[in-house]
């Protein structure tokens, strides 16, 4: 990276000394060899086949990251005005005290007076670009009147930590990401489904292992979008966050829980605004993007009455596009299917319920959650008959008994704890015993 910062200061040396018309007379500098550089950067370059203007771009929205002063020359002012160069390009940041350097900054730098390396450039930012395509880079956005080429080149925050730390990103919940990563400790084996939930999540295992070997196929590319779209729907504490858990750690993705009720704004354009980031960030990642409290937004569409009806319509549209063009696994999650739209409805590939576990599987999870604990007397299969309670509940009685048996000094769950703990879990739901 180090070479590609002078080469960087080179080029911003020699299309100076042109524009100023300088007496000393410099040459074009060459361009790096990076063809034995084993780092990220170099990789990607070689991989991707960067041309030098593609190489160029990304140093430039690098350089104020890793080394800001190489653009403190272009604060030099017009004398004749009392301004600085407009082809400078380049803003000022809130914080930031340096140059920030602007699609014009990049056109200066690169191509000079030469209109066709300026045009050779615009392509940089296409949609069919791997700047694009992996996110490595963009282009602010200009007030409509403004020139494209006014907003600041911005660097993207995986892009940065690949070159910086040599390691994924790992985005954080953020006003600007509200997606938190989701992980889990369980394995298969620690979960018992219903036979008929278990066939639904094979088939979604299946589609996750061999996607590219289905769609390798020249009829699924026609017919068939890439990406797998799904709806958990059933009573809380069920295993729907558990089992999308489960899904990315079995097939070693990443799992990011979006909370729809928090990024639903009521402000127009900022639910769009949140989610088109997240979705920006996670395209060719092979993310799992679990949108749990998907009625927040997936709730049946009303009748445009009013502008705050047409917004609400507009939101949902938007998220839907989004899900649809989603290239991984998304994944939404309701306690009720039937407060979906039956317009989402068939959108979904899988719809899989999960249903409060039956007496059987009751007893599995009692049995499991309390293994490893000395047990008084306890009958599972009477609890299991008298109490019908899902699995996450189980697992807030498992709490509860655990912390009277430390208060008691001893491993030792009694009965009494575990019905007492019950009566909580029912009052939570507003029923008594």
């Amino acid at each position: 990276m180090a070479k590609e910062l002078q080469w960087l200061e080179e080029v911003i040396t020699f299309r100076l000394s042109e524009y100023f018309k300088q007496e000393e007379s410099l040459h074009y500098p060459e361009i790096p060899d990076i063809s034995r550089d084993d780092s990220y950067y170099a990789q990607l370059a070689r991989k991707n086949e960067f041309n030098e203007i593609d190489r160029m771009v990304i140093i430039i929205a690098l350089a104020p990251h890793l080394q800001p002063s190489i653009f403190d020359i272009f604060f030099t002012k017009n004398k004749q005005y009392d301004r600085f160069y407009a082809e400078f390009g380049g803003v000022k940041g809130d914080k930031h005290n340096g140059f920030l350097p602007t699609g014009e900054t990049a056109a200066f730098i690169i191509a000079g007076a030469d209109l066709g390396r300026r045009f050779q450039l615009y392509k940089c930012f296409e949609e069919d670009h791997v700047f694009y395509k992996e996110n490595v880079l963009s282009i602010g956005f200009t007030n409509e009147h403004e020139p494209i080429w006014s907003g600041e080149l911005i660097i993207s925050k995986e892009f940065l930590s690949y070159v910086t730390l040599n390691e994924p990103y790992k985005p954080r919940f953020s006003p600007s990401f509200p997606a938190q990563l989701l992980t889990t400790r369980l394995e298969w084996d620690d979960a018992i489904f219903d036979p008929r939930v278990y066939k639904d999540i094979s088939h979604i295992q299946t589609w996750m292992n061999k996607e590219k070997q289905i769609m390798h196929h020249s009829d699924m590319k026609k017919y068939l979008k890439k990406g797998y779209r799904a709806l958990f729907y059933g009573p809380p504490g069920t295993g729907k966050s558990m089992t999308a858990a489960l899904l990315g750690k079995s097939e070693k993705l990443d799992v990011y829980r979006v909370d729809l009720s928090s990024v639903v704004s009521k402000f127009i354009g900022e639910t769009e605004k949140n989610l088109a980031n997240i979705f920006k960030i996670a395209e060719n990642k092979g993310w799992i993007l679990f949108f749990d409290e998907a009625d927040a937004l997936f709730s049946k569409r009303t009748s445009t009455q009013s502008s705050n009806d047409m917004h609400a319509n507009q939101q949902v549209s938007y998220l839907l596009q989004r899900i649809e063009d989603f290239d991984g696994v998304a994944i939404l999650a309701s306690n009720f299917k039937d407060n979906i739209d039956d317009a989402f409805l068939r959108r979904f590939q899988s719809i899989v319920y999960f249903p409060k576990p039956d007496q059987y599987i009751r007893v599995k999870l009692w049995e499991k959650y309390f293994a490893s604990y000395e047990l008084e007397n306890i009958d599972f299969d009477k609890i299991s008959t008298d109490y019908e309670i899902s699995g996450g509940s189980i697992l807030n009685v498992l709490r509860y008994c655990a912390v009277e048996a430390i208060k008691r000094k001893n491993n030792q769950i009694i009965q009494k704890d575990i019905i007492e703990a019950i009566k909580k879990e029912y009052l939570k739901e507003g029923q008594t015993i």
